[in-house]
């Protein structure tokens, strides 16, 4: 049996503290907690009856049945004595898209734990007061520092840039945040990809094919363009340009799959069009070519650019 979190009812104020205590941690106290309401023998006869359940010897859960997912972040926390980070901040924090088969826990380097399973535990030498929410249930990592630790701690260097760029998409951070936290928790793995897809990300880029293919022309020494630029089609309807180099009249845009969908192939025909005929050099990557065939890209977008009066 699992419970359903969402239809939990808060207790009346003259409710015991322990039930209040219960309510904000979603039926799970830590032992020390338990036996400031309750005695120990009558603790344990609530486990042996089957009214609570222990799944750690440090940690009862008020109510038999599998756990739910906030249930089995407060395990973790208390268990560990930690807080939620990572990937398992990002989700508790709203972010979509990331769910992971653990739960990642943030302590300080010099504690020593045994991690239960399912837990991911990670330590960390630098952990400031203004990235952690101490007051949130449970207590997790700022969206900041959960994207820097996220990106770190991901399998691979796409998916790490994927959830920065995901974390500004869904607007958990804005701006500066993510390259602030990074300063304070620096050295730290992934620190320049990091910091290059928050910069693209802040400046305007609107996704992850368009973060990469800033990179791209960065790495390749090509000239900045302006992203999300807006313009007014011949209607007077706002469009948008992926990336713009206005001063060689350049515009590229980068298509996912909603442009195969025909009323948005039509528009896109239509703006290419205009452009066209204002005297400027439309060009289109699919986003996967951005991603598998960057020299594709390269290629065209620098003749486009020679073009336009561009001098390397």
């Amino acid at each position: 049996m699992t419970w359903n979190d969402a239809e939990r009812i808060p207790p009346p104020d003259d409710a015991s503290p322990l039930d209040h205590l219960l309510f904000r941690q979603h039926d799970v106290v830590s032992y020390r907690q338990a036996v400031r309401h309750l005695s120990r023998a009558t603790l344990r006869h609530r486990v042996d009856s089957g009214r609570w359940q222990r799944p750690l010897r440090s940690v009862y859960v008020a109510r038999p049945g599998d756990l739910s997912l906030p249930q089995q972040r407060w395990v973790a926390v208390l268990a560990t004595g930690g807080v939620l980070a990572g990937f398992s901040a990002l989700e508790a924090l709203g972010l979509q898209g990331y769910r992971k088969p653990f739960t990642q826990i943030l302590i300080t380097a010099e504690r020593r734990i045994r991690a239960p399973s399912n837990v991911q535990v990670r330590r960390t030498r630098r952990l400031h007061d203004v990235d952690v929410l101490a007051n949130r249930a449970p207590p997790a990592t700022a969206a900041a520092r959960s994207i820097i630790d996220a990106a770190q701690w991901a399998h691979s260097d796409d998916e790490a840039v994927a959830v920065v760029a995901a974390g500004f998409q869904q607007r958990l951070v804005g701006g500066d945040d993510v390259r602030q936290a990074l300063r304070r928790a620096a050295p730290m793995r992934r620190g320049t990809l990091i910091a290059e897809v928050a910069a693209a990300a802040a400046g305007g880029s609107a996704s992850i094919s368009e973060v990469e293919f800033l990179r791209l022309c960065r790495r390749n020494g090509l000239p900045e363009p302006s992203r999300q630029v807006v313009r007014l089609d011949a209607r007077g309807r706002k469009r948008y340009r992926d990336a713009l180099f206005e001063e060689y009249q350049v515009h590229v845009e980068i298509d996912g799959s909603q442009h195969m969908e025909s009323r948005a192939w039509n528009a896109d025909m239509l703006q290419h069009n205009e452009i066209a005929i204002a005297g400027g050099r439309l060009l289109r990557f699919a986003a996967w070519q951005v991603r598998h065939r960057p020299g594709d890209v390269i290629a065209q977008l620098r003749a486009a650019l020679v073009a336009g009066g561009w001098r390397p």
